[in-house]
C-alpha cells in the first residue's frame, strides 16, 4: 500500500501531538499529582505510535512506546513524577521531534536513540536517573536561534565554527582551573559560543573528565588542537566543524512556512450553540494550503488593487452613471476579497509563542532560577510575514529578563519578594497594531550602570549623560556591541542581540520601547503593524509630484498662516495645542522642482514616532486612499525617508514618505 499519499498529514498531525505533548509535561511538572494531564500526555503518544507503526517508522514506534510505558507506570502511580524523570521525557521528546523533521525534509525517520531508552526503561524499573553529560560518542551539539544566529553571521564573515571535545587526565586534580586555562587559550584566539555542561558548572567542577564547546575563530583546526593541547594535564581533544544545516534547534516559525492551516469562517451563533448543547470543544472546519499560493493570490489582489483605482478614475472622468455604479460594485466585492485574503494571511502568535515554556524551563534550570511564564493573548492574530521574523527578537527579549532580569531565588528572598519570579508575555491588538509586550518583576535596569558602560564604550560623553531622561538611558541598551552582563555566560553578555532586536523589528515597520523601574523589573514593548502589503495613506501634492503618509504616523492636519511661525534653535517650528512642533518642508526634503509660488499658508500634516512629534511641510492634501505597498528594489535600497512606491489610479507612482526616518 502506498503511504506516501499520507505523508503530509502524517507530519502535520505528529508536529501537532508532540506540541501537546510539550504543552502537557510543562503542566505536569506544576501539578505532578494530576492524573487527567497524565492521560492526556498519554493518549497523544499512544495516537502517534499508532500512526508512525502504521507509516513504517519503527524507530518513532519504539521510542514512543517505551515513553508510553514510562507514562503508564505514572498513570498507576507505580513511580512518582519528578523534574529529573521530565528531563528525560523531554530528552525523548526531542529525540521524536528531530525524527519527525528528518522525515519531514525526506529523511528515513531513523536516530540513534540508545541512550534516552536505556534511561526510559530505567525509570520505568523504578530506578533513580540522573542524566549523564552524553559521552562523545554519542554527542550531538544542538543550538537554539540565538546561538544559531551567531554562528551562522560569523560564518558570513569568514569565521570557522567549531566543535571542540576536550577530556582531561583522570587524576586532574584542580579541573576548574584547567578549565580557566583552557578558556584564555581559546579567548586568545577565537570566542566561545556555548559550552556544555555550561560555564558555571565547569567552575563549579559538576562534571566527569570531559566536556565540548563551540568555539568561533580563524585559526584552523589543527593550530586550535595544538594550542588547547599545550595546557597540562589534557588528555585528548577533538576538534570538528559545525554542521549549520543540523545545529539548530528545529523553529517552529520555520515549519509554519511551510504550510499554515487557512480557516474558514465558522457561523460563531452554531458553534455557541453546538458548545452549549455538547459541552464539547467546537473543531473549526479547516483546511491546509500551501503559504506560496497565499503568496501569489496576495500578488494577483495587489495587481487588482492597482486597476481598482485606475477604473474609479477613468469612472469619475467619463460620468457614466452605469459605469459608475459597476466600479463603485466591483470597488466594494474588492474590499471584502482584500479583507478575506488579507485574514487567510494572519496567524495567531501561538505559533511563536508555543515553543517559549520549554525554552524557559530549561533556561531556568540552567541558571538556578524559579521562574512563572505567563502567556496572555496567544490568539492575537498577525500577517504571516511578520510572524516568520519576530521569533528571533522575542527569544533574545526573554533570555534577557530572565538572565539579566529575573534574579536568583536567595536574591529575591532578601529583597522580600517571592522566589518564583514571573515573565508575562502579551499580545493585544490597538488599532492598525498589534502589541506584544516581555514584562518582568526582577531587578529592573540601572541608569548609572548602563551610563557607565556607555561612557565607557564611547557611546555618549559625560556631558551629554547627565541631561538624557531614564527612557533616554535604557533605549542605549539597544546600542551594537552593549552589554552590562558582568560576565559572558552561555545565555548573554556578548553584548549582540538587543541591537539585531531592534533592527529586525525596525525592518518590519515597528519599533520597541523599554520602560524600568530599579528593583520593581523592566517592560519591553514592542509595536508592528498588522500587514506589510495593504497600507492607509494620506496623498498629499509637493509642487507638481505626489507623495503618500501612511495614516497609522499622523495625529491630524492643520492649515498655518506663515505669520503663525516661529524660530527656535536655527528651526522654523510651530505652536501646535500648547507644544512646539519642528516643521520640516518636503519640497527641500526631497529637492523637488519648484513650479509655483508658495501662497500666504501651509498645509501641515502633524505626524508622530513614540513621544516626538513633527510638522510636514505640503503643498495640499489629496485625499485618503488605500495602496499596494511596493518595495523600490535593490538599486534604490537607500533612499532617504522613502519606504516604498504605489501606482495611482492614473498610472502615476507616488513615494511613501517613511515619517520615523524624518524624525529622527
Amino acid at each position: 500500500m502506498d503511504m506516501s499519499q499520507y505523508l503530509e498529514v502524517f507530519i502535520d498531525e505528529s508536529k501537532e501531538h508532540l506540541q501537546t505533548i510539550n504543552e502537557q509535561l510543562l503542566e505536569l511538572e506544576k501539578n505532578p499529582d494530576d492524573v487527567a494531564i497524565v492521560n492526556e500526555i498519554f493518549r497523544s503518544a499512544h495516537t502517534l505510535k499508532g500512526m508512525s507503526a502504521t507509516m513504517g517508522f519503527e524507530d518513532l514506534a519504539n521510542l514512543t512506546h517505551q515513553m508510553e510505558n514510562v507514562l503508564d507506570a505514572i498513570r498507576n502511580e507505580k513511580i512518582s513524577v519528578t523534574p529529573e524523570l521530565l528531563d528525560v521525557i523531554f530528552r525523548a521528546v526531542d529525540d521524536l521531534e528531530a525524527m519527525v523533521v528528518s522525515i519531514s525534509e525526506g529523511g528515513d525517520g531513523k536516530r540513534d536513540v540508545t541512550e534516552v531508552v536505556a534511561q526510559l526503561k530505567q525509570i520505568e524499573k523504578g530506578d533513580v536517573v540522573a542524566v549523564p553529560q552524553k559521552s562523545n560518542s554519542t554527542y550531538e551539539q544542538t543550538y537554539d536561534e540565538f546561538e544559531y544566529t551567531i554562528l551562522k553571521q560569523s560564518a558570513e564573515q569568514g569565521f570557522h565554527s567549531y566543535e571542540v571535545t576536550i577530556k582531561l587526565r583522570s587524576d586532574c586534580l584542580l579541573k576548574a582551573a584547567r578549565v580557566f586555562m583552557i578558556f584564555e587559550v581559546i579567548e586568545q584566539i577565537g570566542e566561545v559560543i556555548k559550552s556544555v555542561p555550561t560555564v558555571e558548572m565547569l567552575e563549579a567542577e559538576q562534571f566527569d573528565d570531559q566536556f565540548v564547546v563551540t568555539v568561533v575563530t580563524k585559526v584552523s583546526q589543527d593550530e586550535l588542537q595544538k594550542r588547547i593541547m599545550k595546557v597540562s594535564e589534557v588528555e585528548e581533544v577533538n576538534v570538528r566543524s559545525v554542521d549549520l544545516r543540523r545545529s539548530v534547534a528545529q523553529d517552529e516559525s520555520l515549519e509554519q512556512k511551510v504550510e499554515q492551516k487557512v480557516e474558514q469562517v465558522v457561523d460563531k451563533k452554531q458553534e455557541n450553540q453546538e458548545e452549549k448543547t455538547t459541552g464539547k470543544q467546537v473543531s473549526n472546519k479547516t483546511i491546509r494550503v500551501n503559504i506560496e499560493r497565499l503568496d501569489v493570490l496576495m500578488n494577483l489582489f495587489e495587481e487588482l488593487v492597482i486597476d481598482r483605482g485606475r477604473l474609479e478614475q477613468i469612472s469619475r472622468e467619463l460620468n457614466n452613471p452605469e459605469l459608475h455604479e459597476t466600479v463603485e460594485r466591483m470597488s466594494r466585492i474588492s474590499g471584502d476579497l482584500q479583507n478575506i485574503i488579507l485574514n487567510m494571511r494572519m496567524v495567531p502568535v501561538e505559533t511563536v509563542f508555543n515553543r517559549f515554556p520549554r525554552m524557559v524551563r530549561q533556561l531556568a534550570r540552567d541558571l538556578g532560577k524559579k521562574i512563572n511564564l505567563e502567556i496572555i493573548g496567544a490568539e492575537t492574530e498577525l500577517d504571516r510575514t511578520v510572524i516568520d521574523e519576530i521569533g528571533d527578537p522575542l527569544v533574545h527579549l526573554l533570555r534577557n529578563a530572565i538572565d539579566h532580569g529575573i534574579e536568583t531565588p536567595d536574591v529575591r528572598r532578601a529583597k522580600g519578594k517571592p522566589e518564583e519570579g514571573t515573565v508575562k508575555l502579551k499580545a493585544y491588538h490597538s488599532g492598525n497594531h498589534v502589541f506584544i509586550e516581555i514584562e518582568d518583576d526582577g531587578a529592573g535596569i540601572s541608569r548609572e550602570k548602563v551610563l557607565k558602560k556607555a561612557i565607557s564604550k564611547g557611546i555618549i560623553s559625560e556631558q551629554n549623560a547627565a541631561n538624557l531622561t531614564d527612557k533616554q538611558v535604557y533605549e542605549l541598551i539597544f546600542a551594537s556591541g552593549f552589554s552590562t552582563a558582568d560576565k559572558v555566560s552561555d545565555i548573554s553578555g556578548r553584548g549582540v542581540g538587543l541591537d539585531v532586536v531592534k533592527s529586525t523589528i525596525e525592518s518590519l515597520g515597528g519599533s520597541v520601547s523599554i520602560d524600568s523601574e530599579e528593583g520593581v523589573g523592566s517592560i519591553f514593548s514592542i509595536q508592528l503593524p498588522l500587514t506589510l502589503s495593504i497600507i492607509s495613506v494620506m496623498l498629499v501634492e509637493i509642487q507638481h509630484e505626489k507623495y503618500a503618509i501612511p495614516l497609522s504616523s499622523i495625529i491630524e492636519t492643520a492649515i498655518v498662516k506663515k505669520e503663525d511661525i516661529l524660530h527656535a534653535h536655527n528651526q522654523k517650528v510651530i505652536d501646535f495645542r500648547g507644544k512646539v512642533v519642528p516643521l520640516l518642508f518636503l519640497k527641500d526634503i526631497f529637492e523637488v522642482p519648484v513650479v509655483k509660488e508658495d501662497d500666504d499658508f501651509l498645509s501641515v500634516v502633524i505626524v508622530r514616532k513614540g513621544e516626538k512629534m513633527a510638522g510636514l511641510v505640503v503643498d495640499s492634501f489629496i485625499g485618503q486612499q488605500e495602496v499596494v505597498l511596493k518595495s523600490l528594489g535593490n538599486y534604490l535600497t537607500s533612499v532617504f525617508a522613502i519606504s516604498g512606491a504605489t501606482i495611482l489610479g492614473d498610472g502615476q507612482v507616488a513615494l511613501i514618505v517613511d515619517c520615523n526616518a524624518l524624525i529622527k
